[in-house]
């Protein structure tokens, strides 16, 4: 928590000789280290707590610039609400589990998992280092499942020593004794006692059913995690026969688009998929198709006998008009086949390869012979050797046409997805008709509305929760056919033949979790029954990654584990996260606690932009236009890249911009010379003056005024999670203080050869010291190592644990800003005609006049005596009124001038 500040002077500050932002990174964050300057308070109540739900990182690689930029903002709330006095609970998360992890592993180390083989102790890999791009599927080296995690367990405690390393260097005020690994003990048994619970209540469930699936990594993917793109092909227009021949006549007596007399045309991508054809589908309001509704046909090529039927899904003005009904080769296909209660005739297997044995509804002797050519095949090559075939038999019209279609791909993977049918868990989450028995509504609704309770910023975001829920068109499935993640915590029973049934479900108690039933026995039986007539079988399947970082704040704040801890912490203050994972990491983290706890499981949603690059492009890792941090933060410093990353609001998208570093490390070099400067005005040995009753002169309290607005600003922006206005707040007032007003009462502080009364040096000396004091705790969030340099020359402990600046502490100084802006106003016109007349700033004016207006004549003579230290006016000063121009702004302008001859420089 803040500590309070101390008495309104100090010793003289120690300053270093020479200042630099050089090394600050290593040096403070060994001291905070030492210091346990961001130890969480455990004694904290939960009203004196901010709690933190920070995005655990993939731990599969190397950070990225994105991350610094996303992370630096969640930092400046948590350095924020700790100088507010908040124990600031901030932990760190390592997402260590899931596909990515395994996909380095097997570059990495060469390997790929054969879960038949036994486990191989002491195994050494045959490889190590390097991305492993040249080693190919075929050549990595196949070895167990056990083998297979303890390689992902032994690279990602490497990746997150990396992690944190740099995380410490950008500064991060992270408690790193509160930090979890996704598939650490605890969070897998937050991870599978939450899924005990979801199916004891209900709210989780296995089906047999289609689902998208990657034929690459050969396992199911969710809904969250697709990616439409683009991807080319040709449209084949195919005809299939209408079986009586009366019929075809009279539709197409009716007008039904008949050709030859008996055939209907219909327009697909996927001729590969002709096998499984199920039925032709057309739009009920079709005339053209009304007069074939209820007739049936036979396909081309396998001379299987289909139906014709309507579904008010299908396009009228898409093709033909009319389509074929595969299982499966889209989505639309699974609701027609759902809907329409057509008949299971899959021939794709897992592997995206056409299936071997000849499905038993092909019964023609040429459509035999013609799916046995095909059997076996990836679906390219069937579809090849397909449209060869169908030209030859003119079951195909005309030549394809290429085109390029919209197509769902696995966000991680290369080819489009397939549908297959399999058993899978799934997880209630608003997507299919649900009444929620624990509040008696309908479950999407009841998520709609935890949306609508949750403090987003920025608010618009909201809006893409809300759309992502009602466009929900199914559960969310959470199995993995995968190996390293939490494995479901579930046997099934085998029965006296040998057959496992899936619906005898085998479940632990809660006090026994975590386990791996892959490993592990069932309750009730020995390891020997495993397998075997009468005993039971292990679920191999793991939950998808977001099932267990759905659950960060639980497992984060020591649920089911540390209760006193989860009392103190949850549910938490704040969810900081990107834009692009509302629809995953949010919804699924509001789901899981909505479910368990009936309520959010944070108050505020802190959504940062995206990272675009020199195309304007988003940076990623997969499109390779990323760029790794270490060197930008050892070239430019860590503050100066967090100014970077600070100068972006929440929300929105920002430039890589290495000249705002730039601005950002001039800045951070700005407050070290500054304050150096300001601080040591007194002299040699001389206290620190920090009474705001020894400023007594007028320019001197306008400073003070200028800085209590400053102070009240910034608060009320990072109190609202807009850092952005409250750096440029601070930064402003920053610039000016140190171009204007420093440079005017520098000589009055100075008073080296006593021209000003003690009252009059003390007071420039109190408000200079009293702004770098002030200043320093302003931009203590942004810039954490140069402000922590400066508070140490004349302070004992942190600036980050110092109380933030409040209005009240500059409320006794009664001051008028006007004086500062107008001093500035004067200085900056008699910089000018020095700079125009190409002499030395330290050329003398012999006689000046300054025009001003009427408002500001006053304020003028109230600052002559600094403004003439500053700009060495020697002769006569005249200020008279001067009009400003029509439109335009209150000025001061010189209207006459005489210079001298600048003094030559003292040698040596």
């Amino acid at each position: 928590m803040a500590e309070n500040l101390t008495p309104l002077s100090t010793a003289a500050p120690v300053v270093p000789d020479k200042v630099g932002t050089e090394g600050l990174e290593n040096k403070w964050d060994e001291s905070w280290r030492e210091a346990g300057t961001y130890d969480f308070d455990r004694t904290a109540t939960r009203e004196q707590v901010y709690s933190i739900d920070t995005p655990p990182p993939t731990v599969s690689g190397s950070l990225h610039v994105g991350h610094v930029f996303s992370y630096t903002h969640t930092d400046l709330i948590a350095r924020f609400q700790r100088m507010k006095g908040k124990s600031v609970f901030y932990p760190m998360g390592w997402d260590d589990n899931g596909l990515p992890t395994e996909r380095r592993v097997q570059n990495y180390f060469g390997v790929r998992v054969d879960a038949t083989l036994p486990y191989e102790p002491d195994f050494v890999p045959p490889h190590e280092g390097g991305d492993g791009k040249s080693i190919k599927a075929r050549d990595q080296k196949p070895i167990s499942r056990r083998n297979f995690v303890e390689l992902c367990e032994r690279l990602t405690v490497e990746d997150e020593r990396q992690f944190e390393a740099l995380w410490r260097y950008l500064g991060l005020s992270v408690d790193w004794k509160q930090h979890y690994q996704t598939i650490g003990a605890r969070a897998r048994k937050v991870a599978q006692a939450a899924f005990l619970r979801n199916l004891a209540r209900g709210e989780a469930y296995q089906a047999e059913a289609p689902g998208l699936w990657d034929v690459t990594f050969q396992t199911a993917v969710a809904q969250a995690e697709l990616e439409s793109r683009e991807y080319p092909g040709f449209y084949h227009r195919l005809a299939f026969h209408i079986t009586d021949a009366a019929k075809a006549a009279e539709a197409e007596a009716k007008g039904a688009p008949v050709e030859n007399g008996v055939d209907v045309c219909i327009e697909t991508t996927r001729p590969e998929l002709l096998a499984a054809c199920v039925a032709l589908v057309a739009h009920p309001d079709d005339e053209r198709y009304q007069p074939l509704f209820g007739t049936t046909v036979t396909s081309p090529i396998f001379g299987v006998e289909l139906p014709v039927l309507a579904h008010p899904q299908a396009e009228k003005d898409k093709g033909a008009g009319i389509a074929m009904c595969c299982t499966f080769g889209d989505t639309t296909d699974i609701d027609w086949w759902r809907d329409l209660q057509l008949p299971l005739r899959a021939i794709l297997r897992k592997d995206g390869r056409i299936q071997t044995e000849t499905p038993e509804w092909i019964t023609d002797a040429e459509g035999v012979a013609a799916f046995e050519q095909i059997a076996g095949k990836t679906t390219f090559s069937a579809r090849e050797w397909l449209v060869e075939r169908l030209a030859e038999t003119g079951e195909m019209r005309g030549e394809p046409q290429k085109t390029v279609r919209q197509t769902n791909f696995f966000e991680k993977g290369d080819k489009p997805l397939e549908i297959v049918t399999s058993r899978q868990w799934y997880i209630r989450n608003g997507g299919r008709e649900w009444v929620n028995p624990a509040s008696n509504t309908n479950l999407n609704d009841e998520l709609v509305e935890r949306g609508r309770e949750l403090e987003f910023h920025p608010d618009f975001m909201r809006v893409r929760y809300e759309n992502w829920v009602r466009g929900l068109n199914n559960d969310w499935l959470i199995s993995r056919q995968r190996f390293f993640g939490v494995p479901f915590p579930l046997w099934y029973r085998v029965d006296e033949n040998g057959d496992v049934n899936y619906d005898d479900i085998i479940t632990p108690d809660e006090s026994t979790l975590p386990v791996d039933p892959s490993s592990d026995a069932a309750p009730g039986y020995s390891e020997d029954q495993r397998g075997v007539p009468g005993g039971f079988v292990g679920e191999l399947d793991i939950m998808d990654t977001w099932a267990t970082s759905s659950l960060s704040p639980q497992i984060a704040c020591g649920w089911l584990e540390d209760e006193d801890l989860f009392e103190r912490t949850y549910p938490m203050d704040l969810r900081p996260q990107g834009q692009d994972i509302i629809r995953t990491w949010l919804f699924s983290t509001v789901v899981r606690a909505n479910l368990e706890f009936g309520a959010l499981p944070w108050k505020h949603a802190g959504i940062s932009g995206w990272i675009l690059d020199s195309d304007h492009k988003k940076m990623s890792k997969s499109k390779g236009n990323v760029v790794t941090p270490m060197g930008l933060l050892e070239q430019y410093g860590s503050d100066a890249v967090r100014y970077w990353a600070a100068s972006a609001r929440l929300g929105l998208d920002a430039a890589f911009d290495e000249s705002q570093m730039k601005i950002g490390r001039r800045l951070a070099i700005k407050v070290l010379n500054a304050s150096k400067f300001a601080l040591t005005m007194g002299g040699e040995g001389a206290d620190l003056d920090l009474d705001p009753s020894h400023v007594t002169e007028a320019l001197d309290r306008s400073v003070l005024a200028e800085l209590r607005e400053v102070v009240r600003i910034s608060t009320e922006a990072l109190a609202a999670y807009d850092h952005v206005k409250a750096l440029e707040s601070t930064e402003t007032f920053f610039w000016t203080f140190c171009d204007d007003y420093l440079e005017l009462v520098k000589e009055r502080a100075y008073n080296r050869e006593g021209l000003w009364d003690e009252e009059s040096a003390r007071s420039a000396r109190a408000a200079l010291a009293i702004v770098i004091n002030t200043v320093v705790r302003l931009l203590a969030p942004f810039l954490p190592f140069v402000t922590e340099e400066v508070w140490s020359w004349y302070r004992e402990g942190s600036v980050h644990t110092a109380v933030w600046p409040t209005v009240e502490e500059l409320a006794s100084v009664e001051g008028d800003a006007e004086v500062l802006r107008g001093a500035s106003a004067a200085l900056i016109v008699l910089r000018r005609v020095k700079s125009e007349a190409k002499v030395s700033p330290r050329t003398p004016f012999l006689a000046v006049t300054v025009a001003a207006p009427e408002a500001l004549m006053e304020t003028l003579k109230l600052v002559e005596a600094d403004l003439r230290a500053a700009t060495k006016i020697e002769g006569v000063m005249t200020v008279e009124a001067g009009a400003a121009a029509e439109g335009e702004d209150a000025a001061v302008a010189v209207t006459s001038f005489e210079l001298g001859e600048a003094p030559a420089r003292k040698k040596g």
